[in-house]
């Protein structure tokens, strides 16, 4: 029976080598494979816990200071500049974030109209920046989907982000506030690509706004924001589950450390005399020269030498 025994599982062990022989290569393709999948979405997923943590200490913060004070009031800016120097560092990490044109920023109150990325991770990546450079709050205008994410309502209100109906943004710059916004939105986000097609279909209430505060306003553009965050190609399927739902369920991928470089560019001032469809029309020639700006920079040096 010893001899038996030894015999089988000798035999046992045979085979079992010889299935790993036989499959290693499946193996290894799909242990790749995962692998793969892993490191494309990890880095979007790891900036989305990065997000709730970042509400989490401002929880901690509200409860452990009993702060009951209006969350856009200067009694916040401590947890601000705690929060926005958290992204700040990772931005300089994770893509040597550079912010070109400050200086274009109104004293007062604007617009400022920027492209909006698979992730709108450069966006915040601005938000930090400035509050830490001029200590000051901008706006935003976020997509009501935004609002029905668990958990984040007092991020939200710390760093103004609002549905941004016209009443609402009338009134924030009424009150000398920069307010942004994206006229393309999660469908920009979605479904645009590399070549930074603009997706605002008929969107003009941003124009009309302006036209209505008697403020300026500001294009943004940031550099290879489509090269570290992309999304799949746009499917038929996708686009219409979309339109009925407005809601994204192309979930986004990449997160490679490229560099990324924000411009502002120079303000198109208010003037009584434009329509906002003259007004859209210069915004859009400004975004394109905002977008031209980066490789103009990068001819200067040849310019000189010639």
């Amino acid at each position: 029976m010893t001899y038996l025994s030894y015999f089988a599982y000798m035999l046992e062990e045979w085979i079992a080598v010889e299935c790993l022989k036989k499959y290693f290569f499946h193996i290894v393709i799909v242990s790749v494979t995962i692998s793969a999948i892993l490191v494309f979405f990890i880095v979007p997923l790891t900036i989305l816990f990065f997000i709730y943590l970042t509400n989490l200490l401002l929880i901690i913060y509200q409860r452990n200071g009993e702060v009951k004070a209006d969350p856009l009031s200067d009694v916040w800016d401590s947890a601000r500049k705690t929060v926005a120097s958290f992204w700040d560092i990772y931005a300089r990490i994770w893509h040597g974030y550079e912010l070109h044109g400050v200086e274009n920023l109104p004293e007062g109150p604007g617009i400022v109209v920027y492209y909006h990325g698979a992730i709108p991770i450069d966006y915040l990546y601005f938000l930090s920046r400035l509050f830490l450079w001029k200590k000051r709050l901008c706006l935003s205008v976020a997509d009501h989907f935004v609002f029905r994410l668990p958990g984040l309502k007092l991020l939200l209100e710390v760093t103004g982000v609002m549905p941004g109906t016209r009443e609402e943004c009338l009134s924030a710059l009424k009150n000398g506030h920069l307010v942004s916004i994206s006229p393309g939105g999660v469908r920009e986000a979605l479904f645009s690509d590399e070549s930074y097609q603009l997706m605002w279909g008929n969107r003009k209430g941003f124009a009309q706004v302006a036209l209505d505060a008697k403020v300026p306003i500001i294009p943004m553009y940031t550099q290879n924001v489509r090269e570290g965050y992309r999304m799949f190609k746009e499917r038929r399927f996708f686009r219409q589950l979309y339109e009925s739902t407005r809601l994204p369920f192309t979930p986004p991928y990449g997160g490679l450390p490229v560099k990324f470089r924000t411009y502002i560019g120079e303000p198109i001032p208010y003037d009584p005399n434009t329509t906002t469809d003259e007004l859209v029309e210069k915004k859009n020639s400004c975004w394109e020269g905002c977008m031209e700006f980066p490789s103009l920079v990068a001819t200067l040096p040849a310019m000189k030498s010639d």
